[in-house]
């Protein structure tokens, strides 16, 4: 359940509908954006291998929804759509193609706050975006980070950015009051190539970085795919060394990310912009790291391609993490709410801020997530469901004692009720999202399956991926 410590100074920042700050100042939205970053990629989200202390302050400051979620993917790319949804505020099969410029961004989150009188920024990677949302921005800095050596400096040099452009707002306001900000920073960290400065990695023992208790040599079966980028670059059957070496290269990034984003939140703090700034820090997707075999972000699991970490922290930010079900796509809306402005016919996300306001605990009751046409799930507060169609494949699995999904329940007869219950919900919710694809096929394929010898690891550590997805 929520709980939530709501501060009194809130009351008064909270009086009307659609706003979280007085009408004479509205807050600067500040959006962290990191890529391929894990829920649990914090010390304070539960890692304590990690140090991340200046995103941590959000968490001791704000409100940590510790179940939120990207809806799906149709590529191996996850954070194609799931980037693409974020600005568009709909659901995984009804957004446009984001790598079409041409694409209509009229009501896309950039143009949306712009018209409310924000000052809009962009500073993130250059592939696999929504483009056209992108180049909504008043200012859009695309950065091109695909070598291992800009890779390395990738954090250091989105926050000067970042950094820089709140220096020019500080030099315009003495002619005139600067505007409210919207600032969307979203480098490609800690994705692959994982590679950061000497001192970060000098951090991080890989011999000392423990397993997940759901790692395991391999899949136990063909989720639909196998062989995708992600899951070549570690070695089958995985191993124990190869995995906590690529662990501990994911944490030096997200330590280094966490420095880089402690100089914008001096730079904040410099310039008197801290106190009216909310600051909300996500991941486009998860990433398995050897969570059940996996690698990628191409799977269902809690721990894998699409639960994803959420906090928000700010003025009128109730301090408190809430266990409501979410999605990724619905801090449109929500940003709508803090900039006080409507939010466009069409949107299918739902603002947060009712649960900030402590109005209500949730905004739905199940929450549903899919890959291409070879995976979908459902979950709700304590159930979770997964089918595989094309090898006739379910897991039921119970939350609320198995956070790892260890143990499979589908088969069990005394779960047999929990089982066609949480059937019927998924297809409700696809159903509700538009989604036609069978959860039974004529002629399901063989389950089991074997590395092929001509697809050889590629490892991740170091910067010796290939090409990006």
């Amino acid at each position: 359940m929520n709980s939530f410590r709501f501060p009194l100074f809130a009351l008064a920042l909270l009086g009307s509908v659609g706003a979280f700050a007085t009408p004479a100042r509205p807050p600067n939205i500040l959006h962290l954006h990191a890529d391929d970053h894990r829920p649990d990629g914090l010390r304070a989200l539960g890692n304590p291998i990690l140090e991340t202390p200046n995103l941590d302050t959000l968490v001791a400051r704000g409100t940590a929804f510790t179940r939120c979620y990207t809806m799906g993917s149709m590529v191996g790319a996850v954070c194609l759509p799931s980037r693409t949804m974020l600005l568009t505020g709909k659901s995984w099969l009804r957004i446009p193609n984001g790598r079409d410029a041409a694409v209509d961004a009229t009501n896309s989150l950039p143009k949306v706050l712009s018209r409310a009188g924000y000052a809009t920024f962009h500073v993130g990677k250059g592939g696999n975006e929504f483009t056209a949302g992108l180049a909504a921005f008043d200012t859009n800095l695309m950065m091109n980070d695909s070598s291992e050596e800009l890779r390395r400096g990738s954090s250091e040099r989105h926050a000067d950015a970042t950094i820089a452009f709140l220096k020019s707002r500080a030099a315009a306001s003495v002619a005139a009051p600067a505007k409210p900000f919207y600032i969307y920073f979203a480098p490609p960290v800690p994705h692959d190539p994982r590679v950061a400065a000497p001192e970060f990695h000098g951090r991080y023992d890989p011999k000392k970085i423990p397993l997940s208790p759901a790692f395991l040599p391999q899949h136990p079966f063909d989720n639909g795919e196998m062989a995708v980028r992600d899951e070549q670059l570690a070695p089958w059957p995985r191993t124990p060394e190869d995995t906590k070496q690529q662990l501990a290269d994911y944490y030096a990034c997200i330590t280094g990310l966490d420095h880089h984003i402690g100089r914008v939140f001096a730079e904040l703090k410099a310039r008197g912009e801290w106190d009216n700034t909310i600051i909300i820090f996500t991941g486009d997707n998860g990433l398995s790291l050897g969570e059940h075999g996996l690698f990628g972000k191409q799977n269902l699991y809690e721990f894998g391609g699409m639960h994803v970490p959420c906090v928000i922290a700010g003025p009128g930010i109730p301090h408190g993490r809430s266990e409501a079900l979410v999605y990724l796509m619905d801090l449109f809306p929500t940003f709508c709410d803090f900039a006080g402005t409507h939010i466009p016919e069409g949107i299918e996300a739902r603002s947060l801020a009712p649960i900030l306001r402590g109005r209500v605990s949730k905004v739905r009751d199940a929450l549903y997530t899919a890959y291409r046409d070879v995976q979908r799930a459902v979950r709700d507060d304590r159930w979770k469901l997964i089918r595989y169609p094309q090898v006739d494949r379910t897991q039921l699995f119970d939350l609320a004692t198995d956070p790892h999904e260890l143990n499979n329940l589908a088969a069990d007869p005394a779960h047999a009720a929990h089982l066609a219950t949480m059937t019927t919900l998924l297809q409700t919710e696809m159903t509700r999202y538009g989604d036609t694809a069978p959860l039974t096929v004529a002629n399901p394929k063989p389950a089991a399956w074997t590395p092929p010898a001509a697809l050889p690891a590629q490892p991740k550590g170091k910067g010796k991926a290939g090409k990006k997805s």
